[in-house]
């Protein structure tokens, strides 16, 4: 059984919410083992207050940085000095950039030369040239829980969402090539594609994430589009998909 993928996970704490750090290490516990956590803030900031709360729970390294000058982003320097002395370390294999600024798609595109990937995590506000280097990149707001007043989660959420976002998926003419083009590419001779093949050309090719349309699996959201046949081979092991105009 191969070694786990290790990661190292690094929060612009001034760019993104504290609220979606659990769904952010749940997400990231699908590539691998989070052994680097650093929180990069001025934390004798009050507006970091929350994120102070999160730090020992989840085992996050603060990541001290005071504002020098005013007006200049010390915290995005440090993060990234930071990452580029993992990046030389060689001791993590992947990288996750928690934030919402694009100052650091040069960091991405750096980090991207060497081979390694980087999962990007940010709010819906995060400028695209970021979102677009990332492979994937999710919105935080997919990954925080749908609270009530009285903080409960909703039981229905999930549902209810999912079957707004029916609604619309045929109607989002990028989605729609995105996974025309992907079952093409990697179809046999029949017009089947493996679900596997399909998964690994996408994540190759774009920054797309199931999660931001609302499906934690992409065969949920294929299916959830009606634009595919669906067939479960090998036991119901394999799932094929292929495009049901052809």
């Amino acid at each position: 059984m191969p070694e786990p993928k290790r990661i190292a996970l690094l929060i612009d704490c001034d760019n993104v919410s504290h609220n979606a750090i659990e769904g952010v290490l749940d997400e990231l516990a699908k590539y691998g083992m989070v052994n680097v956590r650093h929180a990069h803030g001025d934390w004798n900031n009050p507006s970091l207050s929350g994120w102070i709360e999160r730090l020992h729970p989840h085992a996050i390294r603060p990541m001290q940085q005071f504002a020098y000058t005013k007006g200049k982003n010390a915290t995005d320097a440090a993060m990234i000095i930071d990452a580029m002395d993992l990046l030389y370390s060689k001791n993590v294999d992947a990288f996750a950039l928690m934030t919402s600024d694009s100052d650091f798609t040069p960091l991405v595109l750096r980090i991207l030369e060497s081979g390694l990937p980087v999962y990007g995590f940010g709010e819906k506000k995060t400028p695209k040239p970021f979102v677009d280097a990332c492979s994937p990149f999710i919105y935080t707001e997919n990954l925080m829980p749908d609270l009530t007043p009285e903080g409960e989660s909703k039981p229905n959420a999930g549902r209810q969402r999912e079957s707004k976002n029916r609604n619309v998926l045929k109607g989002d003419t990028s989605l729609v090539r995105l996974l025309r083009t992907a079952v093409e590419q990697t179809s046999e001779d029949d017009g089947w594609a493996h679900m596997g093949r399909v998964g690994h050309y996408i994540s190759n090719n774009s920054s797309f994430s199931a999660i931001n349309y609302g499906y934690k699996k992409l065969g949920d959201l294929i299916r959830a589009t009606e634009l595919f046949e669906v067939e479960m081979r090998n036991d119901g092991k394999a799932m094929y998909i292929k495009d049901a105009r052809k």
